[in-house]
């Protein structure tokens, strides 16, 4: 049977889909995409697949893809990230058995996506030794970062995700060899340009080289973290009118109510949802559900479909977000559990708290903190963006300087939480740590290192750098 395309393909091997899950790393994997489907979700994306790791590792495949079968789980977009055609086209041949189509990133603004791949399971990443034996040293086993030695074979560095959209060429080969080879069609998952008239350019050069369907995440690949503001439904309005394909919207989803306006206002054939669905995988239903109920049904597919408990942690701290600012004691709770009934046991525990507030509840009374709904209700997160007078200091900020700007404050971030609880001991004060003059080439950290045979030969350092003892560890 020839492949269908474009529209013929959204309304049979689609359904006509409107209602769409967005490929989230460890987030959308089989057992989130169950439930999220049970609730109104008519697409779902696997997670982004490393493309080249697809391609080498068997038990990669196994654990992401050929775990096993799930009718339930159709249709299913699986997709990758990737920076050669060859190898694209390779891991789409192993895959389109598994799924109705197969997506490329171009989407990905994190710098993982400029610097380089680690996921698990890739061999050019495992610990490597050198040993010298007239200096007795030995180096590893660890994780070389992007100065150390890099395994024969290994890919470039990064340079996937949004980091390709300037290079038009590429992508055509990509996306042409694809089409050509695969008996499933090929889609593209992008971010905009600041100009609405490259996006559509770029939006039709991708349609001509053979996507068959394109999502448009309205925001650039510059509006992440703090600084990823509102979505731009001028933007995907413009790249609908300019082609002949469907097009899903990305970004602004926080309701049902979101997803009709969008609809209607930009002409979509379908929206998808990422940080939205975390928060509250009923969205698509219209429905917002007591948190431990979700949480709940969630664990039972987990006790179907198993994940690792990482996986469903960070689902179940996005789902109890706003549960968690009230009771915190919570928190470390779920942090330190190892099993996946020691989850079950939190999520009672907060159950029973939450029916405590219910009964607490004043007739008449509000709920706290701007929020639409008591906390115990599933609802939207809106992550704050920059303090105001930020773009005075020349416009967009880092991440960093962010929190340095934030540096007065005794509150640490998370992740920082998370790493005081781990070693008591550590410090964040920016004044205790020891400071390096910079690289002028390069700008890494220069110091006086004892350089160890073997390693910095092999390691492609710039001439005269070096980089501090903790880079080179034993």
């Amino acid at each position: 049977m020839p492949k269908l395309q474009g529209f013929e393909f959204w309304s049979r091997t689609l359904g006509g889909a409107r209602h769409v899950v967005a490929p989230m790393v460890d987030q959308s994997e089989l057992a989130w995409r169950l439930l999220s489907r049970r609730h109104g979700a008519q697409l779902c994306y696997t997670p982004m697949l490393h493309a080249q790791v697809f391609v080498r590792d068997a038990n990669y495949r196994k654990e992401n893809l050929y775990c096993e079968v799930c009718p339930e789980d159709r249709p299913l977009i699986v997709q990758f990230c990737a920076n050669d055609p060859e190898v694209f086209v390779q891991a789409a041949l192993l895959a389109q058995d598994y799924c109705d189509a197969i997506d490329l990133n171009l989407g990905c603004p994190q710098m993982i996506a400029k610097r380089g791949v680690q996921a698990r399971g890739q061999p050019w990443l495992r610990a490597r030794r050198f040993s010298s034996e007239s200096e007795g040293l030995l180096v590893g086993p660890r994780l070389l970062g992007s100065h150390g030695v890099r395994c024969p074979g290994a890919p470039p560095a990064g340079h996937y995700g949004a980091f390709l959209q300037e290079e038009w060429d590429l992508l055509q080969r990509m996306i042409l060899l694809a089409h050509e080879k695969l008996s499933v069609p090929v889609t593209c998952k992008i971010r905009v340009f600041p100009e609405i008239d490259k996006t559509v350019k770029y939006a039709q050069m991708l349609e001509k080289a053979g996507c068959q369907l394109l999502t448009v995440h309205g925001r650039t690949k510059e509006q992440k973290g703090p600084l990823s503001g509102t979505a731009s439904w001028e933007h995907i309005k413009a790249v609908r009118k300019a082609v002949a394909i469907p097009v899903f919207a990305n970004g602004n989803i926080q309701c049902l109510r979101d997803v009709e306006r969008c609809i209607q206002d930009t002409g979509v054939q379908g929206v998808m949802s990422a940080e939205g669905n975390l928060h509250n995988p009923a969205l698509f239903e219209g429905r917002s559900p007591a948190v431990w109920e979700l949480a709940e049904e969630y664990l039972d597919i987990v006790r179907q479909h198993p994940c690792p408990l990482s996986y469903v942690r960070a689902h179940l701290f996005k789902l109890w977000h706003h549960t968690l600012q009230v009771h915190q004691e919570l928190r470390e709770e779920l942090a330190k559990v190892k099993t996946l009934e020691g989850v079950a046991a939190v999520n009672q525990d907060l159950k029973l708290r939450c029916q405590e507030d219910i009964s607490r509840q004043k007739e008449g009374e509000k709920p706290s903190g701007g929020l639409p709904f008591f906390h115990w209700i599933c609802q939207p997160y809106f992550r704050p963006g920059p303090r105001e007078g930020s773009k005075e200091n020349g416009g967009a900020r880092s991440k960093r300087a962010l929190e340095e700007e934030e540096g007065g404050t005794d509150v640490l971030s998370k992740n920082k939480q998370k790493k005081q609880l781990r070693n008591p001991h550590k410090t964040f004060d920016p004044s205790l740590k020891p400071k390096y003059a910079k690289c002028d080439q390069c700008g890494n950290p220069k110091v006086c290192v004892q350089p160890v045979p073997g390693l910095l030969q092999e390691a492609s350092f710039q001439r005269g750098c070096r980089l501090p003892r903790s880079r080179i560890a034993f």
